[in-house]
């Protein structure tokens, strides 16, 4: 009989961490990761690791599947694997471990996928390597796995690269791997941060049904408190490398003992909040009718929020198109499909809809990042496509991006203080003082201590590489921000104060954004107007009170009915 059946039988954990205490050696001294961690994971269970990015949630699942970044070890503790101990066992015992019998979907979907090979050859890799498939079956089993993360269409995803893909279709690239051994334990490390709603619905709706049929623990490491509520049955949380509180999820989260965990509830964003900067919300009766060739809502839609007259917005779009060619097809792919929004000046707008819908391909344009198949795009009144090179280098000091990815958005080969001052320095903003004071503001403004600056990328947690982002985007005071998925790899508190920041922000400065996110909690409390996209067209665009209390369309309500935790009575 197997040792993971006897577990079932005797109830005995499959998974036992006590005492577990990590250090990392860096050119500072030692730092004290994880200090006198315990945790049980009994087969079946689902269990997780809330707290603020660098509590020490991903550095005590790395340490479980011996992945732990360069400089760390394992200073003290115990790690069981069905009795066996694995806390110090050697590489070659390790690999044979990781993929079938403890699983791992990582946390960055663009840093962990090879792009130079197709997504089936990397799916197709795992069960090969573990023998769970034969060069006959690999293709079956690889659209299989596909298909159980929730991709359209795996057949021909399968030979697309990761650069084919959005960041929410890479994510669930990464669960399809992760999965395709059907492992014990799966550790899933923020595995839907960068998923909409409805698709994270359909990859934790999986989980859960691999849990019930194949006794699959999951060790899930999340910031999300109500997905953790939701499909947790115990929490633990975490502060400084320490649990400071665990228990059944329900109880953790809707009666919350610890200071540090009240907090963590207190900060999490809610549907049912009010808008963060009421004063500044602009009722439909407030609005000025249409003047003659003003961008409009599309026609079928009763809400026409975001036509405003020319005189009240800082950006206008009209018609936009994009269209890709895709090899090997007749038919070419249409990412956005006629979209017409405007932005009111000082005002937030926010796309939401599902990954693929064309909310990131908006925002680039706009950007000038991707040129449009047709349409308009005006900028203060000008046409941005004929903007000449004085102009552009203008538009490009006042239009500043957060991208979503603080990975890949982050030069590692420098320092968190060039980073942040890398635009003041290419515009040539100030004296080197004033630049080097001006850092210094910025790193207090998102949060992050004065001794980061000699820190390198790959030394902060993802979290952290976002403030960072954040920071930098703010550096030149622009007009209009484009924030796609700023917030999405912070955890609550840190959320909560960039979201505090950027309203702050708005009300001192009178800036715009267009603020692009699959979290609708979070979109609630930032926006002043919320369009809804599908299919690259714009479905429903009204006010953020409209679109939360009374929405019209079909898929806006699957969205909003989509939230993790959404009836659940968590404290506040």
């Amino acid at each position: 009989m197997s040792a993971a059946r006897e577990n079932q039988m005797t109830d005995a954990p499959l998974l036992s961490v006590e005492g577990l205490a990590v250090d990392f050696a860096t050119m500072d001294g030692v730092v004290h990761a994880v200090e006198g961690v315990d945790l049980e994971i009994a087969p079946g269970q689902t269990v997780a690791i809330v707290g603020e990015s660098g509590s020490g949630k991903s550095t005590t699942a790395m340490a479980i599947i011996g992945l732990l970044a360069g400089g760390g070890r394992v200073a003290a503790g115990s790690i069981r694997l069905d009795g066996r101990e694995i806390a110090h066992a050697p590489e070659s015992e390790l690999r044979m471990i990781r993929g079938r019998d403890i699983g791992l979907v990582p946390q960055d979907p663009m840093s962990n996928l090879n792009p130079v090979a197709k997504i089936g050859t990397q799916v197709a890799e795992t069960l090969l390597a573990h023998g769970l498939a034969n060069r006959q079956n690999v293709q079956e089993k690889v659209v299989e796995a596909l298909t159980s993360a929730g991709l359209p269409d795996p057949e021909r995803r399968a030979k697309q690269y990761p650069h084919e893909f959005s960041g929410g279709m890479r994510q669930r690239a990464l669960i399809a791997i992760g999965l395709a051994c059907k492992p014990r334990l799966l550790i899933a490390d923020e595995p839907t941060s960068a998923l909409d709603v409805t698709v994270q619905q359909t990859i934790l709706d999986q989980i859960g049904e691999m849990t019930r049929e194949l006794g699959t623990a999951v060790l899930l490491i999340t910031h999300d408190l109500g997905l953790a509520a939701e499909r947790a049955e115990r929490v633990i949380v975490m502060h400084r490398g320490k649990v400071v509180e665990q228990g059944p999820a329900r109880q953790i989260l809707e009666a919350p003992q610890h200071p540090y965990t009240q907090s963590l509830v207190k900060a999490a964003p809610s549907v049912a909040a009010a808008r963060l900067r009421p004063e500044a919300f602009v009722t439909l009766e407030r609005e000025a009718p249409p003047q003659d060739g003003a961008p409009q809502a599309p026609a079928a839609q009763p809400a026409d929020s975001l036509s405003l007259s020319k005189g009240d917005n800082i950006v206008e779009i009209e018609n936009l198109t994009k269209v890709y060619p895709v090899r090997g097809q007749k038919e070419d792919f249409v990412a956005v499909d006629d979209v017409s929004l405007a932005i009111p000046r000082g005002e937030t707008v926010a796309i939401v809809g599902e990954s693929g819908s064309g909310k990131t391909t908006t925002a680039r344009m706009l950007l000038k990042v991707v040129e449009p198949t047709s349409g308009l795009i005006r900028f203060e009144g000008k046409d941005v496509s004929s903007l000449s090179r004085a102009e552009t280098r203008d538009f490009r000091q006042r239009v500043q991006p957060i991208f979503q990815d603080p990975y890949s958005s982050l030069n590692p080969m420098f320092t968190i203080e060039r980073l942040i001052a890398e635009p003041l320095d290419f515009y040539k903003r100030g004296s080197g003082a004033d630049r080097r004071n001006r850092v210094r503001q910025l790193l207090d403004d998102v949060a992050l201590p004065q001794s980061m600056l000699r820190r390198y990328p790959s030394e902060l947690s993802g979290g952290q590489r976002q403030r960072v982002a954040i920071a930098r985007a703010l550096a030149l005071s622009p007009d209009l921000i484009v924030c796609d998925e700023p917030v999405s790899a912070l955890d609550v508190l840190v959320q909560d104060q960039i979201l505090t920041l950027l309203g702050d922000l708005q009300r001192e400065y009178g800036l715009s954004y267009l603020f692009i996110s699959h979290d609708l909690a979070v979109v609630r409390l930032i926006s002043d107007y919320v369009c809804v996209m599908k299919d690259g067209s714009l479905v429903e665009a009204a006010s953020s009170e409209e679109i939360f209390t009374n929405p019209r369309d079909p898929y806006t309500r699957r969205l909003l009915a989509s939230i993790p935790g959404n009836e659940l009575n968590i404290a506040s």
